[in-house]
């Protein structure tokens, strides 16, 4: 009768050979109970098999992936499937990302700025608020904005609803405009601004002079835009022929019946008027926005209105 063939067996240095993993690696998982010897030898050093090679790449693999030793105890001991590891450690690792991607906009933000401490304290909080209270910090805001002012309801909800929503897999870019976005709300600056406009709206509201900013407003606005650009491309200065043009057109569209578009005094006013409303910060509120909601990039218009304010008060 033929013999069986013997089947091979190895050390665990042969074992270090074939996989290239260092002994103390493949010692630790044996000692670990991941990787039984297959039996020993007459003078007590521990052989394995082929079935045992072929356990330990899969150990190696799981590994590789991120699994935990107690996982892949149980994924070996058929306590749990391969898949149902994968799923885990795929939202493990989704969870991990988004972390990292977090603490990648604080730093690349306190690296744009120079930031000390304590800022980067608050840029981290910042980054790591859920979708709840980022909504809570944007409707705080807007409540603190109207209180205690006959104000338009209607321009304020729109305001209101205009929020930030990052995705579940921000980029960077999204992440770093959130965390500007939430410091500029929080500036008592920018929000002695914003609390003055309102004011300003409730005093329209009551003399009756408030209109609410419609499509035709809007229009006229961008025809201000797209003229004072013009004359910014020519190289015409606010005082110059085209400049007083402006100005005078500028005014005579804003100014209502009991009012003289040819007076200094009310150009002055009305530049003042669209200083305030057209300040780089109200501008910069929409432009993060749009960069967090991944909307339309919204162009500075700053050159164009510095241009018809000085028109305005030449």
């Amino acid at each position: 009768m033929t013999a069986m063939p013997a089947t091979p067996v190895f050390t665990i240095g042969e074992l270090s050979r074939r996989t290239g993993l260092p002994v103390k690696t493949i010692r630790f998982y044996s000692d670990e109970g991941l990787l039984p010897p297959t039996r020993r030898s007459g003078a007590g050093y521990r052989l394995y098999d082929v079935h045992a090679l072929a356990r330990l790449e899969l150990v190696r693999t799981l590994r590789e992936l991120g699994v935990g030793l107690p996982d892949v105890a149980r994924a070996l001991a058929r306590e749990t499937t391969v898949r149902d590891l994968a799923v885990h450690h795929v939202e493990a690792l989704d969870e991990q990302i988004r972390r990292l991607r977090l603490r990648r906009a604080v730093l690349r933000a306190v690296v744009k700025r120079d930031s000390e401490l304590e800022e980067v304290k608050l840029m981290n909080r910042l980054a790591q608020m859920s979708d709840e209270q980022r909504h809570r910090l944007v409707e705080e805001f807007w409540t603190e904005m109207e209180a205690g002012l006959d104000v338009d309801p209607e321009f304020y909800a729109r305001m209101r609803a205009a929020r930030p929503a990052l995705p579940d897999d921000p980029s960077p870019q999204q992440l770093e405009a959130w965390i500007e976005f939430a410091e500029l709300v929080q500036d008592p600056d920018f929000r002695a601004l914003i609390r003055r406009l309102s004011e300003r709206q409730a005093a329209a509201r009551a003399a009756g002079e408030y209109e609410q900013p419609g499509q035709a407003q809007r229009e006229q606005w961008f025809t201000w835009m797209t003229e004072a650009r013009a004359a910014l491309d020519a190289g015409d200065a606010p005082d110059s022929a085209v400049g007083r043009a402006l100005a005078t057109k500028v005014a005579a569209d804003s100014a209502r019946g009991d009012q003289n578009p040819q007076d200094p005094g009310f150009r002055h006013t009305l530049a003042a008027t669209f200083a305030d409303g057209g300040d780089p910060r109200a501008e910069r509120y929409w432009q993060l926005l749009a960069i967090i909601n991944g909307w339309p990039a919204i162009p500075s218009s700053q050159e164009e209105l510095q241009f018809l304010l000085a028109a305005l008060r030449a």
